[in-house]
């Protein structure tokens, strides 16, 4: 996915700001950095994105779970640091209904006025089937965190899990800038178990 040239006003009209590109930018070149086996640069990107996260987004962010997480496979399997990082990524996923539930459904990209009128005029249920949406990707957040907690995390690493999620990330990720696109990005750019090169500590 080529990346895209926002302007200050076009972040703030779509309820976002420079953190949030920024953050999302550390997220990718943190699984970048896995797949390539470059452990002083997973570490760094990793750690960036743990202190921005923590100064800028709620403690229920799941994008601060997912920084929690990557900053927990760049210090490589064993040790209490890593385990306490994926503890409390665990929590946040555990109690981010409050975030989820504070989300905005997305606008249609499309360009029909008949669409348009029909989606205010039932904007509750196209609300609905949202949160729906983005109740499953959670779940799925989750899911990848509580295996990381539970320890099905490879020794040796998988670098190619880490290239799946970039894979899917171009995929997947919106062209606009919305909350589904912050929620999406916490989902698929957490780092998936067994991506550890087992070395990264070093």
């Amino acid at each position: 996915m080529a990346e895209t040239a926002w302007t200050v006003a076009e972040l703030l009209q779509a309820g976002w700001s420079e953190t949030d590109l920024e953050w999302e930018r550390l997220a990718v070149t943190t699984l970048q950095a896995l797949v390539h086996g470059e452990s002083a640069a997973v570490q760094r990107h990793a750690g960036a994105a743990v202190s921005l996260a923590r100064e800028h987004f709620a403690a229920d962010d799941p994008r601060l779970a997912a920084s929690l997480a990557n900053f927990a496979i760049a210090l490589g399997p064993g040790g209490t640091h890593g385990a306490d990082l994926l503890a409390e990524a665990g929590r946040i996923w555990a109690s981010c209904t409050p975030w989820l539930e504070a989300m905005t459904a997305p606008r249609s990209a499309r360009s029909s006025l008949f669409h348009l009128r029909m989606e205010a005029r039932h904007r509750d249920t196209y609300r609905e089937r949202w949160v729906v949406k983005w109740r499953e990707l959670a779940d799925e957040g989750r899911r990848s965190v509580d295996r990381l907690v539970n320890g099905n995390q490879a020794p040796g690493g998988q670098p190619a899990a880490s290239e799946e999620r970039l894979q899917r990330w171009r995929r997947e990720c919106p062209a606009m800038l919305n909350d589904t696109r912050k929620l999406l990005a916490a989902v698929i750019l957490t780092a998936a178990p067994g991506d550890s090169t087992g070395h990264l500590a070093d």
